[in-house]
């Protein structure tokens, strides 16, 4: 059960089309399990349509929907038949199916990560998947800029509490943390960035200039 969940102008922003491509990503990975949020935008998405329908109306000529029945007439034969392709998460087409088999890359200490950014082309934001070994610690960190997190597996805990699977938070230059994996198993997380992490432990701030 998710705990922590995207507020309510995210939802808002989400369910008009204005996030970026990696942000709104965030939130549809957790809306898929979430039966509250996913609500919460039904609501928005037919407040909207509401307010759509009270926008002038666009006519449509009868040339164009004659050519729109061209098109389905001449669809191949067979191809309303064929078999559905199996639906894919929107986490599996990224990704693949085993995130834990990634090429990971260790960072420091018990964390690896996999920058992902050239996914998402045209994007400003860093996007990034990091995962924290069982048991694990993550250095003391603060952050230069906003950090948009879900939680993929596993959990980890701070001074906020326990995130588990999908749950959702979103960190700034206001928030210092060190996380802790929880469970028995590596916890998995994906990021988007607006500016690096900054170290504040008392040896690890030396490797703040090489963080990007």
């Amino acid at each position: 059960m998710t705990r922590h969940h995207p507020d309510s102008l995210s939802l808002m922003e989400y369910s008009a089309g204005n996030l970026s491509e990696p942000h709104a990503l965030c939130i549809r990975l957790h809306l898929d399990e979430c039966p509250h949020c996913r609500s919460r935008v039904d609501t928005l998405d037919s407040l909207g349509a509401v307010m759509m329908e009270q926008q002038p109306k666009v006519t449509v000529s009868e040339s164009m929907f004659d050519s729109i029945l061209s098109m389905i007439d001449n669809e191949p034969a067979g191809a309303a038949n064929a078999a559905p392709a199996p639906r894919l998460s929107p986490l599996q087409k990224l990704l693949g199916d085993d995130i834990n088999k990634l090429p990971w890359k260790r960072q420091m200490g018990d964390v690896s990560v996999l920058d992902i950014t050239d996914r998402f082309p045209g994007q400003s934001e860093q996007v990034v998947l990091q995962k924290l070994a069982a048991g694990g610690k993550a250095p003391a960190h603060t952050h230069r800029g906003e950090e948009t997190t879900i939680v993929l597996q596993g959990a980890f805990a701070d001074q906020k509490g326990v995130f588990n699977q999908w749950d959702f938070v979103v960190l700034d230059d206001k928030d210092e943390h060190k996380p802790v994996a929880v469970g028995c198993e590596d916890c998995i997380t994906l990021s988007v960035l607006s500016a690096p992490v900054k170290l504040t432990g008392t040896f690890t701030r030396m490797l703040n200039p090489f963080i990007r």
